[in-house]
């Protein structure tokens, strides 16, 4: 019986913050160099948003985790679609663009969460919306992390294949177009690939916080530069993260806590320590 908790659930669960986290860190550091924005994250263009609106459509409408993930990864997925969507509208293909149409898909996603909280029976489906919007990796077991942790790997894989195109979308578009990058398709690409990454991640644990943010400013604190060993050096602070904030959730209390409010408690001082370390160098 050990044995089988073990392998059932103890090692998938690690298994997965171990991936999920080094996801996270990699996409966002792939967020923050196309959109040229630190502050850039996995909802500026509705990945979070939608896939909060999904996992509550999920939550109401069908039985079970499965599908609940199907529906949080499908509403991820729909959000950028239609935040790509609208930004194609302008062909000048800007990222500001991208974003003002993340944000106004991240307001409708917002709304549509807004109009299935009031649907919902409060002493059953509202709690279980909430806590999914929290993060939590206490659901995970051996037989619902197959097809994401795949996808997940797979997706995670070709965005550090296509580190250097990434890189070159952090120039001025006219200064990557003469280096050979068709800007609007590689972008295009790129997001959807760094989309694919996180909803595959988010669809099995809920909304997990400031790891995408945090983890790629560590590590480009630490190495002071945007190469392919910084984006890995991302990822493993985003694994370290979810994994550290997974055992604090489980032991802290007598019930399991929320994710998110750990990998925060974790992250912010972090994130100080090493702007102040860099501070004292210079």
């Amino acid at each position: 019986m050990q044995l089988r908790v073990f392998l059932t659930l103890r090692l998938s669960r690690t298994v997965t913050a171990l991936i999920g986290g080094f996801a996270l860190g990699a996409a966002g550091f792939v967020y923050q160099t196309v959109f040229r924005n630190p502050l850039a994250s996995p909802d500026i263009i509705g990945v979070s948003s939608g896939a909060s609106a999904g996992a509550a459509a999920g939550i109401l409408f069908f039985t079970g985790t499965t599908a609940v993930t199907v529906s949080a990864f499908a509403g991820a997925i729909i959000a950028v679609v239609l935040s790509l969507g609208l930004s194609s509208i302008d062909r000048t293909g800007r990222n500001s663009t991208i974003i003002l149409a993340g944000i106004a898909v991240h307001s409708l996603a917002q709304t549509a969460l807004m109009c299935l909280k009031l649907t919902a029976d409060p002493e059953r489906e509202l709690a279980s919306i909430e806590y999914w919007i929290m993060g939590s990796l206490s659901g995970i077991s051996v037989y619902s992390i197959g097809g994401n942790l795949i996808l997940c790997l797979v997706c995670s894989a070709v965005l550090f294949l296509l580190h250097r195109q990434i890189i070159l979308l952090s120039a001025e578009e006219g200064e990557a177009r003469m280096l050979g990058v068709n800007v609007n398709a590689m972008r295009l690409i790129v997001l959807l690939t760094a989309t694919l990454t996180v909803s595959s991640v988010v669809s099995l644990t809920g909304l997990i916080s400031f790891i995408g943010l945090l983890a790629p400013h560590g590590a480009r604190l630490l190495t002071s530069d945007n190469k392919a060993g910084t984006m890995l050096l991302g990822g493993l602070l985003g694994s370290i993260l979810l994994c550290g904030a997974d055992i604090l959730a489980r032991c802290t209390a007598s019930t399991e806590l929320p994710v998110s409010i750990f990998t925060s408690l974790l992250g912010a001082p972090f994130l100080i320590y090493l702007i102040a370390g860099r501070r004292r160098e210079r």
